[in-house]
């Protein structure tokens, strides 16, 4: 067994370990509109549940030298974003909206997507996701490294879900993981599908 004290790794040797370490993290594409409402589509695999009771669910949006990025800044200016899943039939897209654009450039300038608006809220949402959150911010932390911002912790509460018939078992409420066909982050370029399932119940 390897040991290290956080403080004697570098920044990218840490980063290197967590996102080796803690995966397949799931995927969030997030669609967030600017005060010139421009349409703006970043994924996150900082992405999780927090909270169902209320739901809640947390983005983290990390800096660039301090510099807070769009989603992060859109997303504190209306309150609003809408979350979506990322899965095997829209990532290669969704991969598209991971490049560096300038603010004024939307994504759906290079991502084949179509937006559709919500039911609750302002910002629109994309067409072709199976399962779409329409969220407002509940909360925002700053997360700092010594005195520098790092990250923008966004916590949306759900407001409404959208979600296809190809995924949803209205009989049951629950989601079919296996026609979903979600996609988890790793390391470096790698992604991971889902594989084989198996149950365990839990001690009585």
């Amino acid at each position: 067994m390897y040991n290290f004290k956080a403080s004697d790794l570098s920044i990218k040797e840490q980063n290197k370990i967590l996102i080796g370490a803690i995966g397949p993290r799931p995927i969030a594409l997030v669609v967030s509109q600017s005060a010139d409402e421009i349409i703006n589509l970043a994924p996150f695999s900082y992405f999780n549940i927090v909270s169902y009771k209320p739901a809640i669910l947390s983005v983290s949006v990390q800096r660039v030298n301090g510099e807070m990025k769009d989603t992060a800044r859109n997303t504190l200016n209306n309150g609003e974003a809408v979350v979506h899943i990322v899965d095997e039939d829209n990532v290669e897209q969704v991969n598209l909206t991971s490049g560096s654009y300038a603010p004024d450039d939307s994504e759906l300038n290079h991502a084949d997507f179509t937006t559709e608006d919500s039911q609750t809220i302002n910002v629109q949402g994309i067409k072709e996701a199976k399962v779409k959150f329409e969220t407002k911010l509940y909360n925002h932390t700053v997360i700092f490294d010594g005195d520098v911002p790092t990250a923008d912790l966004l916590l949306l509460s759900v407001q409404h879900y959208s979600l296809s018939e190809q995924i949803f078992d209205r009989t049951t409420g629950y989601i079919d993981s296996s026609a979903l066909r979600a996609v988890g982050r790793l390391a470096g370029s790698d992604y991971a599908k889902i594989g084989e399932f198996f149950s365990i119940k839990r001690p009585e």
